[in-house]
């Protein structure tokens, strides 16, 4: 008996061991750098669960152009003479999706890399093609990258508003909202500085212009709408790439959320019609916009909660077809992301307020 619990037990602990190292190394797993895409598991749209009671999903989109052309429903991915893919319309170098959860009295911003590698719209059951998530608006639609990043999030999305650059440029700068002021780091203010950002548009409280001024101090600066795009666009700052960019891209929506928590319902829906008069395309009726600004106006108060896919772990350098790309491991990213929408992590920003008429 003494030898079969002994037995027991070994196997016990060689099977969490060595699970737990393949869970570990998924992102170090020592394959080559140019190989296939491992097999991707997905959740079929018809499969997928119903959103969870009280949350509603909007996907956010950002197509790397100052002025894009819209693109038509119904069309084959565009291609050049040769026969090659054409990026005719824009890819989404934003991708971003916006949970207002009104049970909960949360809002959740959840950011996606642009080179992740998906299983794409054209896949059949019996043959799986894959490419980089940031073109499948380009190459398929909107409606396309909606159906894609349900999929393989297991979550149902059905909305979305795409932008531009000069859209989210004008937003930024609509009144009400003039601008939004981030936090720089001294790498940043450099990259900026380089950029040749306008004069007078990253500016800090002591008004020190980050205009060609590489030694511009760290902290908190005051950017309008252009120099705001330009922010969320670098990539080369430091040695984090993407994953960095996805997190300047929440940086801006989450100072845009704290320019509105002083907004009024009427200012709310006034922004909401500036939203629908300046984008590129989006799926969204007025009154579904409307019903939006009514959510975020209900939730104004919220600490807003971010999420990042995938997570370092979950994530592997990958080179096919010529094309640089990151492998991602979609079923931990499925487990993170429904942790990260059931179970609240913090509370409203109300909730820490200290009356001030209390006793000295």
């Amino acid at each position: 008996m003494r030898r079969i619990l002994s037995v027991i037990l070994s196997a016990v602990l060689l099977f969490f061991c060595f699970g737990a190292i393949a869970e570990d190394d998924w992102a170090g797993a020592g394959l080559p750098y140019e190989r296939l895409p491992a097999e991707i598991e997905i959740v079929p749209w018809d499969q997928l669960p119903p959103a969870l009671s009280g949350q509603h999903h909007y996907l956010l989109l950002c197509i790397d152009q100052w002025h894009s052309i819209p693109r038509p429903e119904g069309i084959d991915p565009p291609t050049g003479a040769n026969g090659i893919r054409r990026d005719l319309y824009g890819n989404t170098d934003g991708i971003v999706i916006l949970t207002l959860d009104t049970r909960a009295h949360r809002i959740m911003l959840t950011s996606i890399i642009r080179d992740a590698i998906i299983r794409k719209p054209n896949s059949t059951e019996t043959a799986s093609r894959y490419g980089r998530i940031n073109y499948v608006y380009n190459d398929y639609g909107p409606d396309a990258l909606c159906k894609t990043i349900s999929e393989h999030l297991g979550i149902p999305i059905e909305k979305y508003i795409l932008f531009n650059f000069g859209q989210i440029q004008d937003i930024i700068d609509l009144p009400g909202l003039e601008g939004v002021d981030i936090e720089l780091n001294s790498n940043e203010i450099r990259y900026l500085a380089r950029y040749a950002v306008p004069v007078g548009s990253v500016v800090n409280a002591d008004g020190v212009d980050v205009h060609q001024n590489p030694r511009a101090p760290e902290g908190v600066y005051h950017f309008r709408g252009h120099s705001a795009v330009l922010y969320m666009r670098i990539r080369k700052a430091d040695s984090q790439g993407d994953f960095m960019r996805t997190q300047r891209v929440r940086n801006v929506l989450s100072a845009l959320a704290d320019k509105c928590r002083t907004f009024t319902l009427d200012q709310a829906n006034e922004l909401a019609n500036s939203i629908m008069e300046n984008n590129d395309a989006t799926n969204m009726n007025l009154q579904e916009m409307l019903d939006a600004a009514s959510y975020a106006y209900s939730l104004r108060d919220c600490t807003i909660e971010e999420l990042r896919i995938p997570a370092k772990e979950d994530v592997r350098a990958i080179l096919f077809a010529n094309m640089m790309a990151q492998e991602i491991n979609w079923p931990a990213a499925r487990l993170k992301l429904a942790d990260f929408l059931e179970h609240t992590k913090l509370t409203r920003d109300i909730d820490f307020l200290v009356s001030d008429d209390e006793d000295d």
